[in-house]
C-alpha cells in the first residue's frame, strides 16, 4: 500500500497516459488514504479525470495545471539559492565597486555578480526562448524581440547589504507583452518571501509558518496613511509631499520590494519615488505582487509602467499604494509636480 512520501504505482499512471513522475512538474496528482492525502507530480498525462482505484482502495485525481506554474517554480528556486548564495557573504570581507551609467553611481559587490549569475544562467537553460533583463549584466537590444523577458534584481537594496542593515531582497519578474504577470520577492535575511501570479493572488511565505495570502489595506483618508519611506534618499521635494498630505507616520526601509512588502502586509499604505532612477528590475517583481494584493502602482502621473522598453529607467517616478485611494493620490501630487516644474517624460 502507498505510504507517506511514496509514489503511486506507475500502473495507476498508466491508466491516465502519464509519463513517470518528474519532481517538481505539473500536473499534480493526489491521492488519499485512509483520511490522508499524498501529491504528486507527473511530466504529463490526462487531466481533469477523476477515478476511484478499486484493486488499492485509492482515489486519484489529477489537476490541470495552472499558468506560470513552471516559472513560478523555477523562480521561487532561484530566489532561496541566490539568496543563500548571498547570506554567505553578508559578513564579509566585502569587493566594493562603484558602477556608473549616464544618471546615477551605485555600489555593486561579489554577492551582487554572484546571485546575477545563479538566476540568469538558470533561466536561460529552463527558458532559452525567454529575453532576460538583469542588473548585473550587459543589456542588449536582443531582448526587445522577445514578448517574454524576465526582469532580474539580484540583490535591489545593495547599500542596505553593505550597511548590514538587513534591507535587500532578491526580485525576479516576467513580463509578457509589456507586462508584469508574475513576480517574487525574497528577503533572504528574514526568509520572507512574497509571490504573485496574475490573477492568482499574492501570497506570503515565512519560515515556520502557514503560506497566507497577502491584502492591502482599506484606508482611504490620505492623512491617516502610514508612508513607506526610503531609508537613504530623501529629498526637500518629498518633505514637501509629506507635509502637503498631511502624512504624520512613516517607515523607513530600503529597496523597492521591501517597500512595497510593507503595503501588502497592511504595515504601510502609500510608497511615493520622485526620483527617475528607478529601473524596469526595480519595480517589476514588487508591482505584481502589490497588484494581486489588490493595490495599485503607477507613474507619478497615474499612468502605468511598461516594461521591456529600450530605456531601463522609470523616469516619471513611481506611486505604490493599497489602491483604494490611488485616484485622489494621483490628483493631489499633480499640483505638486506643477511647483516642481516636473512634465511626463514620454
Amino acid at each position: 500500500m502507498c505510504g507517506g512520501g511514496c509514489a503511486p504505482p506507475q500502473a495507476i499512471l498508466d491508466c491516465f497516459g502519464a509519463a513517470p513522475l518528474v519532481r517538481g512538474v505539473a500536473p499534480w496528482f493526489q491521492l488519499g488514504l485512509a483520511g490522508r492525502s499524498e501529491t504528486f507530480r507527473t511530466s504529463g498525462g490526462k487531466a481533469g479525470r477523476e477515478t476511484t482505484v478499486l484493486a488499492l482502495g485509492l482515489k486519484m485525481e489529477v489537476i490541470n495545471p495552472q499558468p506560470y506554474d513552471r516559472e513560478l517554480s523555477v523562480a521561487l528556486e532561484l530566489a532561496r539559492e541566490a539568496g543563500a548564495a548571498i547570506l554567505n557573504l553578508y559578513e564579509g570581507p566585502l569587493d566594493i565597486q562603484q558602477k556608473a551609467d549616464a544618471d546615477d553611481r551605485e555600489p555593486v559587490t561579489q554577492a551582487d555578480k554572484l546571485a546575477n549569475e545563479i538566476i540568469v544562467e538558470r533561466l536561460r537553460q529552463e527558458f532559452p526562448d525567454d529575453g532576460i533583463l538583469a542588473e548585473e549584466s550587459i543589456d542588449t537590444s536582443h531582448r526587445l524581440d522577445k514578448s517574454r523577458v524576465w526582469m532580474i534584481d539580484p540583490l535591489d537594496g545593495t547599500t542596505g547589504f553593505i550597511d548590514g542593515n538587513g534591507d535587500f531582497a532578491v526580485q525576479i519578474g516576467l513580463t509578457e507583452s509589456g507586462e508584469c504577470v508574475l513576480g517574487v520577492v525574497y528577503l533572504p535575511l528574514t526568509g520572507v518571501l512574497y509571490r504573485a501570479v496574475r490573477g492568482r493572488g499574492t501570497w506570503i511565505e515565512r519560515p515556520d509558518c502557514e503560506v497566507e495570502k497577502a491584502c492591502v489595506s482599506d484606508n482611504r483618508e490620505i492623512s491617516t496613511m502610514r508612508l513607506a519611506a526610503s531609508r537613504s534618499h530623501r529629498s526637500p521635494r518629498m518633505d514637501k509631499v509629506v507635509q502637503a498630505f498631511g502624512l504624520k507616520e512613516e517607515v523607513r526601509r530600503g529597496s523597492v520590494g521591501i517597500k512595497v512588502g510593507l503595503i501588502v502586509e497592511q504595515q504601510c499604505d502609500l510608497y511615493i519615488h520622485l526620483s527617475p532612477r528607478t529601473k524596469q528590475w526595480d519595480t517589476c517583481a514588487p508591482e505584481i505582487i502589490l497588484r494581486e494584493a489588490g493595490g495599485c502602482l503607477t507613474d507619478l502621473f497615474g499612468r502605468p509602467l511598461r516594461y521591456n522598453k529600450e530605456d531601463l529607467q522609470n523616469r516619471n517616478g513611481i506611486v505604490a499604494s493599497n489602491g483604494v485611494a490611488h485616484t485622489r493620490i494621483i490628483e493631489s501630487l499633480q499640483r505638486l509636480l506643477v511647483q516642481f516644474g516636473r512634465l511626463p517624460v514620454e
